[in-house]
């Protein structure tokens, strides 16, 4: 196996354009990585990246080796995704995205169940409300709110996830109650906002009478962590626009109130996205089935609460 080993390296090296973060993503030391390139490059007896102190640059050779290298690990990944089908024995790592929130309330606590079913997979799980690439970060889903951006991906519709502008009664007395979504422009409200890098939407997508409008909120506090903004509102510090599932007990508890309800904010779409190829290998199947039922049966008992 230590030549396709070699192989596999490349394509991370290639892909993430570092050795030492291509070591981190196979769960192998620096010097295994170089080792195991240098080796690839002894036997094809070509140099595959030029290699100087700060960059790492793919060579003629390397960009030529590149597509069917991938190709080979496609091929191998397909053949175990067969056998795996037919022994019904799934095994192997499952490289998975989410949000920072999704991911904790209702991804990660469902994970010991799934790997309790299945003792010869492994979870590697990222959080991260930025957004992912699945191939260059080789990741076999994501799950995700909103619209993806690239359209060549496939979607496993989880539910729409009803929206809720709120705030602490604390700060409903201070500033008042905003009944719709120019009040909280006119009456200066301050929005909590998330943001993150490489984020492109800074305007609350709400509901109006003559349809969905943006709105161009603003406010002092802004994160990358939506469980910052819950605890800033919750303190009394603004206006969060959150997922009814992510705060359905602070609103059925009293401890966050909905405000601007005229103009309820757009549900955004929970999902989850793989490639085709991904959707071929039976434990990557497995998970996605297993999580989209039990998250999506958490995010209709979640909403009921907070109604």
């Amino acid at each position: 196996m230590s030549y396709l080993d070699n192989i596999r390296t490349f394509v991370r090296v290639y892909d993430l354009g570092s050795m030492s973060a291509a070591g981190r993503d196979l769960r192998i030391s620096p010097a295994v990585t170089s080792a195991r390139i240098s080796q690839l490059e002894e036997h094809l007896n070509v140099r595959l990246f030029q290699r100087t102190t700060r960059n790492l640059t793919p060579t003629e050779q390397g960009r030529a080796f590149y597509p069917g290298a991938v190709a080979v690990l496609d091929a191998v990944d397909e053949a175990e995704a067969q056998v795996m089908h037919l022994t019904e024995a799934p095994r192997g790592a499952i490289y998975v995205a989410a949000p920072l929130v999704l991911g904790r309330r209702l991804l990660a606590p469902n994970v010991p169940e799934f790997l309790e079913q299945y003792p010869q997979i492994d979870i590697r799980l990222r959080l991260t409300d930025r957004t992912v690439d699945l191939t260059t970060e080789g990741l076999d889903l994501a799950f995700f709110l909103g619209l993806p951006e690239d359209s060549n991906l496939r979607i496993r519709k989880i539910a729409d996830c009803r929206r809720v502008l709120c705030a602490a009664p604390d700060y409903i007395a201070r500033r008042g109650l905003p009944e719709h979504g120019q009040a909280l422009i006119d009456q200066r409200h301050e929005c909590l906002n998330l943001r993150f890098p490489g984020a492109t939407e800074f305007q609350w997508m709400l509901q109006t009478p003559d349809g969905p409008r943006r709105f161009a909120v603003s406010g002092r506090y802004e994160c990358d962590d939506g469980d910052v903004l819950t605890d800033w509102a919750l303190s009394g510090q603004g206006i969060a626009l959150k997922p009814v599932y992510e705060v359905a007990d602070h609103l059925k508890g009293g401890r966050l109130v909905p405000v601007a309800q005229q103009t309820p904010p757009v549900p955004v779409q929970m999902a989850c996205l793989y490639t085709h190829r991904r959707h071929q290998d039976p434990k990557t199947r497995l998970l996605m089935e297993f999580m989209t039922e039990r998250i999506g049966r958490a995010v209709k008992s979640a909403e009921a609460r907070a109604s």
